[in-house]
């Protein structure tokens, strides 16, 4: 799930090896892409359905996309992307768990910014792409709909953990999420700020693992317990999720998150009210 910028140097020339850059638009890629990258579009992954930003595209648009890039059955895919990894894991865990191809993928640790500041060399032309082929395997039980997180919100049993990925004054109600009409968040949720699982923004690794499980645990994580991941509008979550999943615990994502929440009238929990 997770390759060091050493490994990448080292199996660079793999045969089968695919290295994907997320973006929101190809000059993040041309700008210093990491040699063969083949840029992606974050739009291509992360669509607009039913007035909530960021929803998963249909599967047969998620395919077209991967094979398009060079994406097969055999290939070895590892991702990297804007905003310290963020915008990769939609990607990554999320969308490829969602095709069920995820078993030969992984996440850069530390992504462009660890490369770049390792002075590794960078590649200018994008590279020759063959079509792939891609066989999905969809595990749609991974993604969590308004309905169910409802009921989850509602009685949430103690093997089940709700964790919020938003920064904590938004989590907590001091501040207004972006385009979100309420301040708080779902009932029996914890906050969990994606970035706290990084090392830093310098050097944008992930914690060890004792301290990520730790940040886990103090979220209400633990042996045996499902957690439940959602954000603003399921980009930070997906992080989470990524993590969660990285450390064993059984996991899904709650995709219409915090924006679609947030438009039904459904309770709302504000700390900095109380």
């Amino acid at each position: 799930m997770l390759v060091s910028t050493d490994w990448l140097a080292q199996h660079h020339h793999d045969a089968g090896l695919v290295v994907l850059c997320i973006a929101t638009s190809a000059g993040y890629c041309e700008q210093g892409r990491i040699a063969g990258a083949r840029f992606v579009a974050l739009s291509a992954i992360a669509v607009t359905r039913d007035g909530v930003p960021n929803e998963l595209p249909p599967l047969n648009d998620l395919r077209n996309m991967f094979e398009t890039a060079g994406v097969s059955n055999q290939s070895r895919v590892v991702l990297y992307g804007e905003r310290y990894g963020l915008f990769s894991r939609p990607g990554r865990i999320t969308t490829l768990d969602y095709m069920g191809v995820a078993d030969r993928a992984a996440l850069l640790n530390g992504g462009l910014e660890k490369w770049k500041a390792e002075r590794r060399p960078l590649g200018d032309e994008p590279p020759k792409i063959q079509h792939g082929k891609l066989t999905l395997k969809p595990r749609p039980e991974i993604l969590i709909d308004l309905n169910d997180m409802k009921a989850t919100a509602q009685n949430a049993p103690e093997s089940m953990t709700i964790i919020d990925a938003r920064p904590a004054d938004e989590f907590s109600g001091a501040k207004i999420s972006e385009d979100v009409p309420v301040a708080g968040h779902i009932p029996r949720a914890a906050g969990l700020y994606w970035m706290r699982l990084l090392e830093s923004t310098a050097n944008p690794v992930l914690r060890p693992e004792a301290e990520l499980r730790e940040l886990f645990s103090n979220a209400g994580a633990g042996e045996g317990k499902k957690v439940v991941t959602y954000c603003r509008s399921g980009m930070q979550s997906s992080y989470d999720y990524f993590v969660a999943k990285y450390l064993g615990y059984d996991t899904a994502m709650y995709d219409g998150s915090f924006y679609e929440w947030s438009r039904h009238a459904l309770p709302v929990v504000n700390d900095s009210k109380q």
